[in-house]
Formats: structure tokens, sequence, C-alpha cells
């Protein structure tokens, strides 16, 4: 059967944009709103300039991200490197990680994101913007709100697809969408220039807040705009930029975001303590935004991440999804280490590589703690259970996590790094970032060169509590122990002296920024985020390889054609029907 063009489905979108945006917004999120108005009017006046119009209508754009949410999650973790599906994947998935699309894949429906950005186009058409009462703009935090989402999905558009028309007006006709599915294409650096411009104005407007919403906190629904234009600025290259909106959303003193000081360690004894996971120790302290799913499907869009990921009685323990040797690989190639402190000393114990039963406990403590795998015994060969139970603790069942305050920080290291600036995203790996910190490892010349971007407000983001107990640690530590005492783990030097500063400068920033994308992938495993993180590199220094290498070989060993086609930048995006 021949699949529905872009804008057959674009079509069918636009005949019930116009005059049931709202009304899908209230039915599709009927667990989620009471609706108490009469909307009917909307179909006529075309006009957002209700308070529940605005509520019901950005509900429904948030229910349209719902069916891009595991999306978000499965073309990062799917194509890259630290997972591989298992035989009893889905044709679909084993073709998305395979990178081959002969064929119609549901992961290949660039419709669903139009249909998002056709809602959101509508909605910033018709929103009532100078409407206000006692002295308030009424519908300013949705307007921004929705900017954002579209901004967001558009990133998502461009990451997956390389080239995509830019739409920014609402298609309300067949012979509309066909026109602006026809215009030239954009690039992932246009489309982030773009709309870097289009939300900069609207940073200092608050998130809408409605309460909470099927126990959860409605903030977290939506994207905060500075943490979007770090990303923006990172892909498009604008580092100095990136680092700056990083920095402000993270130290914002309405809301300042601490270094996370939940790790997984290893006690003197040798005794496994601190569970830790990068979502749920902290809770909404670590998490800043997700999408929120429905629970059913009468309700709406469920996620299948969960059953994709972990072994439940729906899927009869066959999981879809695993960790890869390369994943692995990594965590068992850190060096884990304690430090040890008395009265009149200081010890670093490095924990020995050999002696475990099982091989995830050597190096990084974060691959056990988010990731297990064990037989259930024999079986007979008739059972329709599997002998394996996997689960992976980094998915949800109500909500598909979009960013993290930990993920944040070594982005704004990334940004920092290749602002020129080494020594200072070091510190987030090694150290984390304080003023006691920055003193010591930073030297007054990249201090100087920095100034507010590296500013941490010691009333605020202190090394050490009055009792003297570490309140703030490298991330790098979050999973290999007292980093910050580590001989082994260093900022990269040259190994003789360079001609001059920038040199060394030189030097280090590649060195570093591969210490950054490995530590993202220590701490963001099995999150979605590395495929696009080798991509941005890749990209970066124009190295196909740098993508092409470590994926071709997450099996262990080296698919050469897989490589081969990866090599071609062109087979790194879905194909446009």
């Amino acid at each position: 059967m021949k699949r529905p063009s872009i804008i057959t489905k674009m079509t069918d979108a636009i005949t019930v944009v116009g005059y049931c945006l709202l009304a899908i917004g209230a039915v599709s999120c009927s667990d989620m709103l009471e609706p108490e108005s009469d909307l009917v009017e909307y179909a006529e006046d075309h006009t957002l300039n209700h308070a529940t119009d605005s509520v019901y209508s950005v509900m429904g754009i948030i229910n349209g991200l719902q069916t891009v949410a595991d999306r978000s999650v499965l073309l990062g973790a799917a194509r890259g490197d630290l997972m591989i599906v298992t035989d009893d994947a889905t044709a679909d998935l084993k073709h998305l990680a395979a990178f081959d699309f002969v064929s119609a894949n549901k992961y290949n429906e660039v419709s669903d994101y139009y249909a998002v950005i056709n809602n959101c186009n509508y909605f910033l058409a018709h929103i009532d913007t100078a409407m206000e009462r006692r002295g308030r703009n009424l519908f300013l935090r949705e307007y921004a709100a929705v900017k954002s989402f579209r901004a967001w999905t558009y990133l998502q558009l461009a990451l997956n697809y390389g080239e995509v028309p830019l739409v920014l007006e609402p298609l309300m006709t067949e012979k509309e969408a066909r026109d602006a599915m026809n215009q030239p294409t954009r690039g992932i650096q246009d489309i982030c220039n773009t709309f870097i411009d289009d939300l900069t104005p609207y940073v200092d407007v608050n998130l809408p807040e409605y309460g909470g919403v099927n126990n959860m906190s409605s903030e977290k629904f939506f994207i905060p705009m500075r943490a979007l234009l770090g990303d923006l600025c990172l892909w498009a290259g604008r580092y100095q930029e990136a680092a700056t909106w990083y920095h402000d959303y993270l130290t914002d003193t309405r809301s300042p975001k601490q270094m996370s000081s939940q790790r997984v360690t290893w006690s003197s004894s040798s005794q496994f303590i601190t569970p830790y996971d990068g979502y749920f120790t902290g809770g909404d302290q670590e998490q800043i935004c997700f999408i929120p799913m429905d629970r059913r499907v009468f309700d709406g869009v469920v996620s299948d991440l969960y059953n994709l990921f972990n072994s439940t009685t729906e899927n009869n323990f066959y999981y879809s999804l695993t960790a890869s040797s390369a994943m692995a690989a990594l965590s068992e190639a850190q060096i884990y280490c304690i430090e040890e402190k008395t009265a009149t000393k200081s010890d670093t114990i490095y924990v020995p590589r050999t002696g475990f039963a099982d091989h995830k406990y050597i190096g990084d403590l974060r691959y056990s703690s988010n990731f297990s795998l064990t037989s259930r015994g024999n079986r007979s060969e008739y059972s329709e259970y599997n002998t394996y139970f996997q689960g992976i603790s980094k998915v949800y069942s109500d909500r598909v996590p979009l960013y993290r305050v930990t993920m944040l920080y070594l982005r704004y290291a990334e940004a920092l790094n290749r602002a020129g600036y080494p020594q200072s995203a070091f510190a987030v790996l090694k150290h984390g970032m304080c003023d006691d910190v920055l003193k010591a490892n930073v030297d007054s010349i990249e201090r100087n060169q920095a100034g507010d971007l590296i500013f941490f407000d010691p009333l605020v983001y202190r090394l050490n509590d009055d009792n003297g107990n570490r309140l703030i640690y490298g991330v790098h530590s979050l999973g290999s122990g007292d980093s910050h005492a580590n001989a082994y783990y260093v900022l990269p030097q040259p190994e003789q002296e360079l001609a001059t500063r920038q040199d060394t400068v030189d030097y280090q920033i590649p060195l570093v920024e591969d210490m950054i994308i490995d530590e993202m992938a220590l701490e963001g495993a099995f999150e979605g985020s590395r495929y696009y993180d080798l991509m941005r590199v890749a990209l970066r220094r124009h190295d196909p390889a740098y993508l092409a290498d470590p994926v071709s070989r997450r099996e262990g060993k080296a698919d050469e054609a897989l490589r081969a086609r990866l090599m071609d930048t062109e087979n790194w995006y879905l194909p446009l029907p």
C-alpha cells in the first residue's frame, strides 16, 4: 500500500486545525483538564481571546507532542552505539538501527511533526497578544510557550531529516500545504538561527502554570527558553552564546540549579551503597521538563518506551533494545577511586579491577545502577516467556523527559570548551562548579577571559557545608568515585611546551571535548541523546568517522558495511517522503 504523503496527512490535519483545535485539546486531554466552558464560538471568530481557549489550545499542542515523544528517545538510542536492537524487536526498529529506509517505517512519519507545527502556527497567528487585564498581558506566557514548542519540534526535524521546509504560518488549505512543502528546504544551522532570533525576545517571560495535572507539576510541561536557546546556539556553532544561555539558566537566582551530589558509590568496606539513577534520585529537582503521556490508550497516546527497554508482563519479558558491548566497555574503562581523609592526611584508594562476579561493577557504577540483566533459570522450550529479565531504570510510563540538570551542565561544558575555556569545561567534569573550584583549577587568564560566564554565586554554590562535608561534585564523580582526587583523570597537557598559550588551548579543546562526549554517554546512557551528540561533534569537526566508527562497532566488532554507509553523511538522516 502506498504511504500517505506529507501533504495528504497535512491536509487531514488542516481540516481540524481551523475548527476543532480546542475541542481536540479538550477531548484528548480529558484526564488532565475539566472543561468548564462551551468553546463552540471558536469556529466562528478564529480568535483565541478567552483564558479557557488558550489553556485548551496549549494542552492540545502538548497532546500533539505525545505523538513524537517516543521518537525523541528512540531515534537517538537505536541509531547510537550504546544500545542494540534484539532479535525480538520489530522490523521497523531493526531497520531504524540499520539505517535502512527502503521500505515504509513507522518511525519515519514527518507529518506528525508538521501537525504539531501547524497547530503552533495557528495558535501564534490567532492568540490575542494585546489583551491585558489589571496591567498584565493575559496570553504572553502561552504565546512564549508555544513558540518554544515550535522551535523544539523544528530542531527535532532538522536533526533527524537534515533539511526540511520551514513553515511559519498556519496552513489552512491543501494548496497552501502543497506550496509550503515544495519550497526550498533549510538545514540545521539555518533552522537554529531562525529560532534563536524568534525566541530571544521572550526569554524573560515566565512559563505557564496550571497547577497539578494527573499528579504532575504542569510547569514541567514547558521548555525553559534559555535551555532551548543554549541547544540551538550549540548546534549553530555559536558557542559563547550557547554557554551564556546555559549558564544563565543554571544560575538563575529565581531557581538556581546546583550540580547533583547524588552518587553511586562503594563504601570503604566494599559494599554497594547509595543507589543512583539520572532520573529518579532527586525527582523534580533533577528533572527540568518532560512531555506528559497518558496512562490509558483510551485517554490518548501511551508511551511504549518502557516495554521496549524493559521486561514486562505485556511483552512476556522480551525487550527490544539492550545495552551494547560498547556501552559496557566504556563504563569498564573508567577508574573508580575513593578519597579517604583523616585529621592529618588524605589518601586516594583505587578500586581493584578484578575479582568481581559481574563486570558491570568494574569502572563507572552508573551502568550497573541503571541497567540489569538477570537469568530466570532454565525454562521449558515451549514457554512463552523470555528466560532473561532486563531492567533499565531510565524510562517512565507517564512521561518522556526532555531536559534534566546534569545533562544541561554537560552541554554547558561542551559550549564552554568550544568557546575557548577548556579548563573551566574540565572543571565541570572533575570538580563541579563553584568559586573555590574555579580559583583553584582555572588559571587567572582564563578566569578573566570567561568573566561572568563562569560566575557561580558563592552564597548559593558552596563546595563544602559548615562541617566540611563536600556539597558539589564533578559530573564524573556521579559514577566514578571521588574524581577530584583521581590522579589519572586530568586535564590533557601536551608532552612538550607549545609556542604560545593559544596553541595549548587549541591542543586541549578537542581532547576535552572527547572527555565530555564520553561523560555524556556515561551519564546519559539509554536516554536517547547519544546519536545526536556524536553527530554534533562529527559535523563540527567535518569528520564523519567520529560518528561512523563508534556506531559501526557497537556490537563489539566492526560492521564495515554499516561504517561505509555512515561515512556518507546523507545516510545519517531519515528520508523525506
